[in-house]
């Protein structure tokens, strides 16, 4: 049989070299690549879209590249997981730099601010800081493959500023709680994406990495 190739689209952009290394390490008889060219994207089994820094910076390197339509044809049929930035460019626009995304799912990306929260009902209110940075517990909404093993309200690691906020209510499979519950993992047919970084989540998440190289759609 032969092995799995897994494609980790390289644009410039991300902590690419920190995903190729967990995606090894949890499937080592796939073979695992970094995807500079249309043919090294095009002959993949499975895309892995890698994202970190500002979204606007993100999209004009994905479009220099040379990479997005090869990139939009490979989600239309390929397993495709969304890391971070990454899932944040599947949706239609951000308001960090007023960016256009790839519109692949109806939404907006929303910056967190002004939201205050307590550690307990009398207990004086806190500013909620920016970026949100650190572990924290993922309520798995809906059952998906790419949580098969992972125990509900897991930990994983986070460092964002800005968060997906879906058109459609279907797509949340996971979410977190920072402030106000927001989504922090989306899925759709082909197409699994999270906010957090599986990459520095230890155990749980070289299993969700393990679950998406064995993902069956």
């Amino acid at each position: 049989m032969a092995k799995k190739s897994i494609a980790i689209v390289d644009y410039g952009m991300g902590n690419i070299h920190s995903v190729e290394r967990a995606l090894r390490y949890a499937a080592p008889e796939a073979n695992v690549y970094l995807a500079n060219t249309v043919a090294l994207l095009d002959k993949a089994d499975r895309v892995v879209l890698p994202g970190q820094g500002a979204m606007r910076d993100c999209m004009q390197n994905l479009e220099k590249s040379g990479l997005k339509d090869a990139l939009l044809k490979a989600a239309q049929t390929k397993p495709l997981l969304g890391v971070c930035v990454g899932e944040q460019m599947l949706f239609e626009q951000s308001q960090e730099g007023d960016a256009q995304c790839l519109g692949l799912f109806k939404g907006q990306v929303k910056r967190f601010e002004g939201a205050l929260f307590s550690t307990t009902p009398d207990s004086e209110k806190i500013p909620l800081k920016v970026p949100h940075m650190g572990w924290s517990q993922v309520k798995q909404e809906k059952t998906h493959p790419i949580w098969e093993g992972i125990p509900d309200n897991s930990y994983f690691y986070f460092v964002h500023s800005y968060y997906v906020v879906p058109s459609e209510t279907d797509l949340t499979v996971g979410s977190t709680l920072y402030g106000n519950r927001f989504t922090c993992a989306v899925a759709k047919d082909n197409i699994f994406a999270a906010q957090f970084h599986p990459e520095k989540s230890a155990e749980q998440g070289l299993r969700l990495y393990r679950n998406f190289v064995e993902w069956r759609i």
